[in-house]
């Protein structure tokens, strides 16, 4: 029914709601991060504590992607968006409490689990509330919010706030749009059954985890997705390092460099989903791989110069990231077996957040330690030539790519969903 009966009108608003609701999954993940010196004082934390505190969320965050996903496919998508949304942004309230290291860890491991719960059920409550030749692009803009939040506008809002108040009023204050968020998905998201989607589209109740595993494009895109978040990762964690002390930027124009992985990661997270809508997922995929490997040759040779550093990042960040939301998205959304679309989103993202979130940063800190810090920057260079790699093995789903495809080489077997 995806013709002149299908709802865009719902669909346009389901997906705003869920875009927005993603962008608070980041900003709350993200916001404690330049509060951290404010909230190391108070509280007697050390560098150790601070890389525990992050790194905990992201393992609970993986787990609960797997976890979850799966659930939501057997419950329905209201059933865990509606209360997980509330519950991060409550625990994300709770942060301002905490009296020490313990209790800070116990908050944001909930955290990783209220957010794993919410990442892989917005995104198939996004493909169930699109239309097929949209599907890349609205799965990408959902995405985009994280970015633009949690790596851009977190830090900005983060800093101004606590001009006017203390850090445990800033995490109190952030928390109430989730709250209002809650009420309005409440409100709005529907369940995949009352939609307009045929059963070609994706079919429910149908599949079980053995043919999520069983899934080619599923195993690669977990893959890939790892090779992609090394290289966020490994950036988002290390670069300011890398700047301030190998480049001896100075702390305003590290800031300012580094803005540029949340600027380019908004428009790369709905750009590069959205052109694999036309040139195919598997053809974006290697494109952006490519682009990415090339582009970190570049940074590595760029001395003290804040504008083109900010230029180049920007343009890794746009393909990074835009990799990131076309493998956790239309990729794991088509691959998926009839009725066990958020599982597979969740497992592809359960994978990359427990190894490109948890296990590269780990590495790079290595690397640093016994390499030099602007050594740093070679992991992600080797992760993003495997994962051009892979994505040379993938099965093409978009739609109207794969219609050519089987136009031209009638013998070709594609998915069903296509």
């Amino acid at each position: 029914m995806q013709g002149k009966e299908w709802d865009t009108s719902y669909e346009w608003k389901a997906v705003t709601l869920l875009a927005l609701g993603f962008g608070l999954v980041g900003l709350d993940r993200w916001l404690i991060a330049p509060l951290f010196p404010s909230i190391m004082k108070d509280l007697g934390l050390t560098a150790q504590d601070v890389g525990n505190c992050i790194g905990i969320l992201g393992l609970s965050w993986g787990v609960f992607a797997i976890i979850m996903g799966g659930l939501s496919d057997k419950i329905g998508r209201r059933k865990v968006l509606i209360p997980s949304i509330i519950a991060f942004s409550l625990l994300s309230g709770f942060s301002g409490v905490s009296g020490g290291l313990a209790s800070l860890l116990a908050i944001r491991a909930l955290m990783g689990v209220a957010e794993g719960s919410f990442c892989p059920t917005s995104f198939a409550a996004t493909a169930d509330a699109s239309h097929a030749k949209r599907r890349g692009f609205n799965l990408g803009l959902q995405q985009s919010g994280f970015a633009l939040f949690g790596l851009a506008l977190a830090p900005i809002i983060a800093t101004q706030l606590l001009g006017v108040m203390s850090w445990r009023w800033v995490f109190a204050l952030v928390a109430v749009p989730g709250l209002i968020l809650g009420l309005l998905m409440y409100v709005v998201i529907r369940e995949p059954k009352t939609q307009q989607v045929t059963e070609s589209e994706f079919p429910t109740r149908a599949g079980s985890w053995k043919d999520v595993i069983k899934s080619r494009n599923v195993m690669l895109a977990m893959i890939a997705l790892f090779c992609a978040m090394t290289a966020v990762f490994v950036l988002g964690a290390m670069l300011p390092l890398y700047l301030t002390q190998y480049l001896m930027l100075d702390m305003r124009s590290m800031g300012f460099v580094a803005s540029a992985i949340g600027f380019g990661g908004f428009f790369g997270q709905f750009g590069l989903p959205g052109i694999s809508d036309i040139i195919g997922r598997r053809t974006a995929g290697i494109i952006g791989f490519v682009a990415t490997a090339f582009m970190l040759f570049f940074f590595r040779g760029i001395g003290a110069q804040p504008v083109l550093l900010f230029a180049v990042l920007f343009v890794i960040s746009f393909f990074t990231l835009g990799l990131v939301a076309l493998l956790s998205g239309p990729i794991a959304t088509e691959a998926a077996p009839a009725g066990m679309v958020s599982t597979s989103i969740g497992l592809v993202v359960g994978a990359g957040e427990i190894f490109g979130g948890g296990v590269a940063p780990a590495l790079a800190g290595f690397v640093a330690t016994h390499f030099g810090i602007h050594n740093i920057v070679w992991l992600p260079i080797y992760g993003v030539l495997l994962g051009f790699l892979v994505c040379l093995f993938l099965v093409e789903t978009a739609p109207k790519r794969a219609r050519q495809i089987k136009q031209t080489f009638p013998a070709v077997e594609l998915p069903q969903q296509e």
